[in-house]
């Protein structure tokens, strides 16, 4: 009898912690879904991960419904179910830009990847996992060190990050019932295409530019993986993986 490995679909898939989970996750012997607004993208993280069957490439603009819906039915279509969904598709917007510059149609694209994005793939995914049989599976969150605490001029980053948390709490509530399991993972300075400016400096609360360590994002694609590797009897209900020495304790 073979054995049906688990399924996942991982959201910003093409690039950054999203390709380091997906890889993780493949190497662990996961089928991935790769789901992501730029289809190249995507195709290059399948082809970084080498060997064993194929990852299917589902082109998705999370903050959009019915692109969503078409990725979970062609998940559903393919698998017939699905054990994790990584909801870590995400911007960070405008950079530099101060509150009240901020223009509102920046900040509403912000908002509706980070949160609309994030709701909308966790609705599509609770009525999958709701209706399978075995019924349940889990949910992973991107947070980020911004659902604690804030950097300057990132209004709309951190206040959907903040979002984020609220939504992790419901889903795990919600969740009980069907044997649903969510988690969230905050992520402080992974060496991605997003973090390279925090070896050359970014700004701090005190107004000064200062050079921030950084991590290798396998470390958080290891997280990721024990995280979704527990049986759905446990749950990591929130982990932070960040650089040591970066300045979060005690920031500000």
């Amino acid at each position: 009898m073979s054995v049906v490995s688990k399924v996942a679909v991982v959201t910003g898939a093409g690039s950054g912690v999203g390709r380091a989970v997906a890889l993780e996750l493949l190497e662990a012997g996961w089928s991935v879904v790769l789901a992501g607004r730029r289809e190249e993208a995507l195709a290059e993280t399948a082809r970084l991960a080498g060997g064993g069957p194929p990852a299917p490439v589902v082109p998705t603009d999370v903050a959009d419904p019915e692109r969503v819906d078409a990725l979970f039915a062609a998940v559903r279509e393919r698998f017939g179910r699905l054990d994790l969904l990584f909801n870590n598709a995400g911007s960070f917007g405008p950079r530099g830009v101060p509150l009240e510059d901020l223009a509102y149609e920046d900040w509403r694209s912000v908002v509706d990847t980070n949160l609309t994005g994030a709701f909308l793939c966790a609705q599509a995914a609770f009525r999958l996992m709701r209706d399978q049989d075995p019924r349940g599976g889990r949910i992973i969150n991107n947070g980020s060190l911004s659902a604690h605490v804030p950097r300057p001029d990132s209004v709309a980053y951190t206040a959907t990050k903040h979002a984020i948390t609220g939504l992790t709490k419901s889903l795990s509530l919600d969740g009980r019932r069907y044997g649903i399991a969510c988690g969230q993972i905050d992520i402080g300075n992974a060496a991605t295409e997003m973090t390279e400016r925090m070896s050359a400096g970014v700004p701090q609360a005190s107004g000064e530019v200062v050079a921030e360590p950084v991590m290798d994002v396998a470390d958080v694609a290891r997280t990721v993986r024990h995280m979704a590797s527990l049986p759905l009897e446990a749950n990591v209900q929130f982990a932070t993986v960040m650089a040591t020495a970066m300045p979060y304790i005690g920031r500000g």
